[in-house]
């Protein structure tokens, strides 16, 4: 069986959000075309306290994108996003959500952030999509949505650890960084990840 994910096709992603890809928009058209060749789509949504760690904000003096060592791990400090019950946390209106199975939120422990749909950036805790998914008979997965070289990425990469054939759409994502992203990609393939 395999499956569709999509990642965070969320209004703060988009442009005019707080924390805007850049041609985030012009994805979603694909996404609701691919939706139908899947047996199953499920979808990720970023959910985070308004007090989240990983914002620029909770920390004084600090910018929006530097890095530093939270907890252990490195963090971007990212604007303050997609804040739960926000209408940037909110799923795009345009997106299509009838195939749409299961939602799985994602960075709401405030503590730690969450890039990939399956755990947080620690390993710490799972989001429950490996278990539903294999509970579902899934096997093969293809990854959509942004961005590419955040949330896109690292729900791929955790999907070959986790033991399913996994696929990155190129044409239904749009990265933050794109020299981020051509970087990613490669290790990606090496890993045995295809992208299409």
């Amino acid at each position: 069986m395999n499956a569709l994910i999509i990642i965070d096709i969320q209004l703060d992603f988009l442009p005019g959000g707080a924390l805007a890809v850049t041609g985030g928009d012009r994805i979603i058209s694909i996404i609701n075309d691919l939706q139908p060749t899947y047996d199953l789509v499920v979808a990720t949504q970023d959910w985070h306290p308004i007090n989240h760690q990983s914002f620029f904000t909770e920390h004084p003096g600090r910018q929006a994108f530097e890095h530093i060592r939270l907890h252990g791990l490195e963090q971007v400090l990212w604007p303050v996003h997609c804040v739960q019950g926000t209408n940037g946390a909110a799923l795009a209106p345009a997106l299509s959500t009838d195939a749409i199975e299961a939602i799985f939120r994602k960075g709401m422990d405030r503590e730690i952030d969450s890039y990939s749909g399956f755990f947080d950036n620690g390993k710490k805790k799972s989001t429950g999509m490996a278990d539903y998914l294999k509970g579902r008979g899934v096997t093969e997965l293809a990854v959509c949505g942004l961005a590419a070289d955040y949330c896109v990425y690292y729900t791929a990469n955790d999907a070959l650890d986790l033991g399913f054939k996994a696929r990155i759409i190129e044409h239904a994502s749009c990265a933050i960084d794109p020299e981020r992203f051509r970087q990613l990609k490669t290790e990606f393939q090496q890993k045995g990840g295809e992208i299409l």
